[in-house]
């Protein structure tokens, strides 16, 4: 059994991925639940966190051949606007369960920066079902959009599957700004276009069953359908409007993209280059190094190195002991 060790915890609307490692060494063991951590009156539920990461994380170490967890990591969805029972009883209780020391306790979209971009300064676009940007100077951070599928997250997976629908629903009708190839593919995945409505409205999983269409509009754009076309080229917009209102004002900062989205390939990137260009001429798109889980494994890897040198901002990102105290400032430079 090897001395210190890590917990990387990357816990989302699909479920929970766990990492463990020892200092110096990166992860050595990863393991993954497919149920997702339950959200009630209190936010993000700690209890149910606890119950499907302590299992998980013993099994993890006992593979790994880790003695002692010393630094957790948790980067998990809804944080800034939900976590407020996770940070007020994570710490104490990966100490009482797991001997963790120091808790970092971030938003999904911050370690999704970090995996994509490393401890630097620039801005992530993080696209999937939904889609948020995320920058920061090194001082602090800045985040535009990822206000869900009703409010915003405009350019994301479910906005574009939304967009897609409707201009199959006006080909139905015979409205102005229809695309009879969109209701082709509509009607071939969700039957008869009069039932959409019915089909989709009473749905708890709306902006996902949104999103499943977004790859449709993408082959549909690809095929040389001029309205899904203009369906990805608004969404690129979008993306670029909003990594702009994060973006530092650094030379040459880089722009990152992460996220499942980025996987339609051409249709969606090429207009994303363009519009980036356009909105932010002196930044450079670089391809993400890694995904959420390699960003929270490089937080508690720099953690435990003294090497920590990104921004806390409470509810973004907060680095605390098990008694609550703000150990930020001990934890490396730059902090």
């Amino acid at each position: 059994m090897t001395g210190c060790g890590f917990l990387a915890v990357d816990s989302g609307g699909s479920g929970v991925r766990v990492a463990v490692g020892a200092a110096g060494r990166g992860a050595s063991a990863r393991g993954a639940s497919r149920e997702p951590v339950r959200t009630g009156a209190r936010g993000i539920d700690p209890g149910h966190f606890m119950e499907r990461l302590v299992p998980m994380a013993r099994a993890l170490c006992s593979e790994a051949g880790i003695g002692r967890l010393d630094t957790a990591v948790v980067g998990a969805a809804g944080m800034a606007g939900l976590g407020d029972a996770l940070r007020a009883e994570l710490p104490g209780a990966l100490a009482r369960e797991l001997g963790v020391r120091r808790v970092a306790l971030a938003a999904d979209a911050v370690t999704a920066y970090v995996g994509a971009l490393g401890p630097r300064p620039g801005a992530v676009i993080a696209a999937g079902t939904g889609l948020i940007a995320i920058g920061t100077d090194l001082t602090g951070w800045r985040r535009a959009d990822g206000w869900g599928h009703l409010l915003g997250d405009c350019g994301g997976g479910a906005w574009i599957g939304r967009a897609g629908l409707e201009a199959a629903l006006r080909a139905h009708d015979g409205r102005e700004g229809g695309s009879a190839r969109l209701l082709a593919s509509a009607e071939a995945v969700f039957g008869p276009a009069a039932g959409l409505p019915g089909l989709l409205y009473p749905r708890t999983d709306r902006p996902a069953v949104l999103a499943s269409f977004a790859p449709r509009v993408a082959e549909c754009a690809a095929g040389g359908d001029p309205v899904a076309a203009d369906v990805l080229r608004a969404a690129a917009r979008h993306m670029a409007d909003s990594a702009a209102a994060v973006c530092p004002d650094v030379d040459e900062p880089r722009v990152g993209l992460t996220g499942g989205l980025f996987e339609m390939g051409a249709p969606l990137l090429v207009p994303l280059d363009e519009e980036l260009a356009e909105r932010l001429p002196r930044a450079r798109r670089v391809t993400a190094e890694g995904d959420p889980l390699h960003g929270a494994v490089r937080i508690a890897t720099d953690l435990m190195a003294g090497a920590f040198a990104l921004p806390c901002e409470g509810k973004m990102l907060c680095v605390t002991s098990p008694a609550g105290e703000d150990v930020t400032r001990a934890a490396g430079p730059g902090t």
